[in-house]
C-alpha cells in the first residue's frame, strides 16, 4: 500500500446498496421483538413494589393535605359566619344606642308637654299625642307604674307616705319613667307608700 494522499471520496468505503441491504437483513433476523412477558420479565420486582409503595405513599399525603385544607376552609367559613352575624348585632346595637340617645335627648321636651297638658289639656293634648305616639313607633314605651308594687330598676322613690306594713306601693308617678325597646331609658320619680 502506498501512503498516497486520500481524496475525499477515499475517506468512506463504497458500499453495494445490495450488500448493504443483504447485511442489515441478516442483523434483522438475528434480533427478535420483545413481548410483554419479556417487558415485565426484565423490569425488576424490587423496583415495581417501591414504585408502589411511593404511590401509595403520595397519594395518603395528598389525601392528608386536601383533608387539612378541607379543616382549614371549613374552620374559615365558620370564622367568618360568626364575624359576620357579630358585625350585624353591633350594627343593630349601635343604632339602638344612637335612637336611644336621640329619644333621651328628647324626654326634658315630654317633660314639659306633660306639664303644659297638665296645665292646659285642650291646646297641647294633639302635639303631646302626636309626640308620643311616633316615639312609641321607634321603641319609646311610658312606665305605667301607679298603684303597682314598687321597683327601684323602674323608679327612683323621692318621697314616702306611710301605709300598711305591706310591700311598698307607688302612690304617685311625679315624673314619668320610660323604657326605650325593654331597656329603661329614664327611672320614674315616685313617691311610695308602706
Amino acid at each position: 500500500m502506498t501512503d498516497a494522499p486520500m481524496s475525499p471520496d477515499d475517506e468512506f468505503p463504497s458500499f453495494d446498496d445490495a450488500e448493504l441491504l443483504a447485511d442489515l437483513t441478516s442483523e434483522m433476523s438475528r434480533l427478535r421483538p420483545l413481548d410483554d412477558s419479556d417487558a415485565i420479565a426484565a423490569v425488576d420486582s424490587v423496583d415495581v413494589q417501591e414504585a408502589e409503595g411511593a404511590f401509595e405513599h403520595d397519594v395518603a399525603t395528598l389525601l392528608a393535605e386536601r383533608d387539612s385544607f378541607k379543616d382549614i376552609a371549613l374552620r374559615l367559613q365558620a370564622d367568618f359566619d360568626n364575624y359576620r352575624k357579630r358585625v350585624a348585632t353591633q350594627q343593630v346595637d349601635e343604632v339602638q344606642r344612637a335612637t336611644g340617645k336621640f329619644a333621651e335627648a328628647l324626654l326634658p321636651v315630654l317633660d314639659a308637654c306633660e306639664a303644659a297638658f297638665l296645665q292646659h289639656p285642650a291646646e297641647v293634648e294633639p302635639i303631646f299625642n302626636l309626640m308620643l305616639g311616633q316615639l312609641k313607633k321607634l321603641g319609646l314605651e311610658t312606665m305605667d307604674l301607679h298603684e303597682r308594687t314598687f321597683d327601684p330598676n323602674l323608679a327612683e322613690a323621692v318621697m314616702h307616705e306611710a301605709g300598711d306594713s305591706g310591700e311598698p306601693v307607688v302612690s304617685e308617678v311625679l315624673r314619668s319613667g320610660y323604657t326605650w325597646n325593654g331597656r329603661v331609658l329614664r327611672a320614674a320619680m315616685v313617691k311610695v307608700r308602706g
